[in-house]
């Protein structure tokens, strides 16, 4: 007895230092590859000059938005981990190679994100922020220390006012819950906190993801070779972009040279590359951005004939017994696909948003303030994927840990009227983009691209390119 029970703790203890160890390699992967990304954009002259406590200074703040973006990376492959991991546990259910795959794993890895979340969020940002603009108190030593000084108390009047704003808000809703539990700081507030940040999440991804969905089709095309022809459709093509970028001085009679137009490229680029590149592009587009709306209406219906539809948490994975998808693993890819597709969405809409496109990172050029707020927003829109996702219906796999234990999940009222606004949203802006597509074409047609004046969207109604056409035509 006593030698099964020695050999079950042995287990138990390989089995949690091999998902330490595979939790550290994946977060020293994704460290690295987030560091490359932020070293790319950096403005080098902040870091390379004569002061050197200002480079150290700054040197420690880029390692905290390193750590930063690795956990928002991390976070967006939360779901995607999750969904393969049960797929490949039920096609090699007895594979001695895949048996680390299991549920203890993906819970801890969730758990974690969570909790790096929050520290990120409510304390390394805000301190990496004041560590960059603090100098130390009035008459004390200079240094790093005194700059340390000066942050952890800023830090800590910040964390007093923010906790202070948590406990009247809570009090306002919640008035029992909020005066009984005053010193339960860590087992009401910061979730109560984190639970607020992740349903401000959530709503930016729901503005920013449509939007983005319709400016996918502009961005893919600027980066691929297009089969034009003729300079006409040039011109078009910049009246497009022009009102897509919402640019007013920008005209139909300035063509903006596109890095694929010259003949140098286009002879360098296949067939293949110029006839179906482009086209396929587009199709998978329009393909992936139909789905995800045939999904989100179908679980609207879910909602109203099924409790089971409604996002909620769990606390055991069960990995490899039943596909989280009716369509078996080739569903479970396509929901994968989908959920990469709807945060690349995201981050596109959030780039292209008058409130944010400011904020893009310039290569080589970007100050360490603006790669600070990047990282925040892009933390914020990446912790609140998996409760996006799983909102919409776009996964059934349930939320693990505190992931699911947000107050606002279980309102039937909030995930239905959710879930509305994101099909309407989504359909208007594809009807939007197709009809433009329409309009152009019918622009360079009918020639309307020669008149001597600014010529967008707005200007141009449906009613004056029929009434040009018909003219034309008699």
């Amino acid at each position: 007895m006593e030698t099964d029970d020695v050999s079950l703790r042995e287990q138990l203890f390989h089995d949690r230092v091999r998902e330490i160890l595979i939790c550290v390699q994946l977060f020293v992967c994704l460290y690295i590859l987030s560091y490359l990304i932020l070293t790319h954009f950096k403005k080098n002259a902040e870091f390379v000059t004569d002061d050197i406590e200002d480079a150290t200074v700054n040197k420690i703040a880029l390692w905290l938005c390193t750590f930063t973006l690795s956990v928002a990376v991390c976070a967006v492959l939360l779901l995607p981990i999750s969904i393969l991991s049960n797929e490949v546990l039920l096609t090699f259910p007895h594979s001695y190679y895949v048996q680390w795959l299991n549920g203890s794993l993906i819970h801890g890895l969730w758990n974690l994100v969570f909790l790096f979340s929050n520290l990120s969020l409510v304390f390394l940002m805000p301190f990496a922020y004041f560590f960059t603009e603090s100098e130390g108190f009035t008459g004390s030593k200079k240094g790093v220390m005194a700059r340390v000084y000066e942050t952890a108390v800023m830090l800590l009047l910040l964390t007093l006012l923010v906790l202070g704003i948590v406990w009247v808000a809570s009090a306002l809703l919640h008035d029992n819950t909020a005066r009984e539990s005053l010193y339960d700081l860590w087992e009401y507030y910061l979730p109560y906190l984190y639970s607020c940040i992740s349903l401000f999440g959530v709503l930016l991804l729901l503005l920013c993801t449509p939007f983005g969905m319709s400016r996918m089709f502009s961005v893919t095309g600027s980066l691929l070779v297009k089969p034009r022809v003729s300079d006409e459709e040039a011109v078009c093509e910049c009246a497009y972009n022009c009102y897509f970028t919402s640019n007013a001085n920008c005209t139909l009679l300035t063509v903006v040279p596109h890095p694929f137009s010259s003949a140098e490229t286009r002879k360098k680029a296949s067939p293949w590359q110029r006839n179906l590149g482009y086209p396929l592009a587009m199709l998978l587009l329009l393909a992936l951005t139909v789905v995800c709306v045939l999904m989100v209406c179908f679980h609207v219906l879910e909602l109203l004939i099924d409790e089971s539809a409604m996002p909620r948490g769990m606390e055991d994975p069960h990995l490899g017994l039943a596909s989280f998808s009716m369509f078996g693993s080739l569903g479970a890819a396509v929901q994968v696909v989908l959920i990469l597709y709807l945060m690349v969405s995201s981050v596109v809409g959030f780039y292209s948003s008058p409130l944010f496109c400011s904020l893009l990172p310039r290569t080589q050029d970007t100050t360490l303030t603006q790669i600070i707020v990047n990282c925040v927003s892009l933390l914020v829109l990446s912790s609140a994927l998996p409760v996006f996702s799983r909102t919409l219906g776009i996964t059934r796999f349930d939320l693990l840990g505190d992931f699911g234990r947000y107050n606002w999940l279980g309102n039937f009222h909030i995930v239905f009227l959710y879930n509305m606004l994101f099909a309407g949203l989504t359909s208007a802006c594809l009807i939007n983009t197709v009809t433009w597509a329409v309009q152009r074409e019918l622009i360079r047609a009918f020639g309307l691209h020669r008149l001597p004046f600014t010529v967008n969207r707005s200007a141009i109604p449906f009613r004056l390119l029929l009434a040009s056409g018909l003219s034309k035509i008699q």
